[in-house]
C-alpha cells in the first residue's frame, strides 16, 4: 500500500468515482437509489471543493465528500458525508485515511458539523464512523423502502469544538 495516497477529486476521477458508488447500490445497504446519477448530477449534489479519493496504483479505489443538508445559510457549516470504497478495498484502512482528511479540510472551510445518514444494517460503517468520533443521534425507523423492504437509518454526526 505504498503507492496510495488521499488527493483532491478532480473532474477526470468521476467514472471511476461513479463506478465505485455503483458497486454501493448492489450492495442493498448503503445508499436508497437504485440507479447511477449522471456526472453533472453527482457533480452538482457534492461540495465543489470537500471531495476526495483514495488513490492506489493510478487507479481511483475509494472516494468521500459532503453533500449540502439545506439551502438555508444557517445550515452552510452542516455537511453530509458519504464515503465509498471499491469492493476490494475494505478493510485497509482507506475510508479511515479519507474520514482524517475530510475532517481536517472541512473544518479549515468552516464545517461545525459533519452528519451521515446509514443503514441500520450497515454496521461496519456505523463502527467506521465511530472509529472516526461520530456519535449516534437518532434512528429513522423504516424512513425509506428499498426494493419493497423497509429500512432504518441511523444518524450519526460529528461536531467541531466550539
Amino acid at each position: 500500500m505504498d503507492t496510495l495516497f488521499i488527493r483532491k477529486m478532480e473532474q477526470k476521477d468521476l467514472k471511476e468515482v461513479l463506478k465505485i458508488y455503483k458497486e454501493g447500490i448492489e450492495t442493498g445497504m448503503a445508499t436508497f437509489q437504485t440507479e447511477v446519477p449522471s456526472e453533472r448530477e453527482w457533480d452538482e449534489g457534492h461540495h465543489a471543493t470537500l471531495r476526495f479519493v483514495a488513490e492506489e496504483h493510478n487507479r481511483v479505489i475509494g472516494w468521500i465528500a459532503i453533500s449540502p443538508v439545506s439551502t438555508r445559510a444557517v445550515y452552510s457549516g452542516v455537511g453530509e458525508v458519504s464515503v465509498y470504497l471499491s469492493n476490494n478495498s475494505k478493510g485497509k484502512g482507506i475510508a479511515s485515511m479519507l474520514f482524517k482528511k475530510l475532517i481536517e479540510e472541512s473544518e479549515k472551510a468552516g464545517f461545525w458539523t459533519l452528519q451521515s445518514s446509514i443503514f441500520a444494517i450497515n454496521t461496519s460503517s456505523i463502527q467506521l464512523h465511530k472509529k472516526m468520533g461520530f456519535r449516534i443521534v437518532g434512528t429513522r425507523e423504516k424512513i425509506a423502502q428499498l426494493h419493497g423492504k423497509w429500512h432504518d437509518t441511523v444518524i450519526m454526526e460529528k461536531r467541531r469544538n466550539l
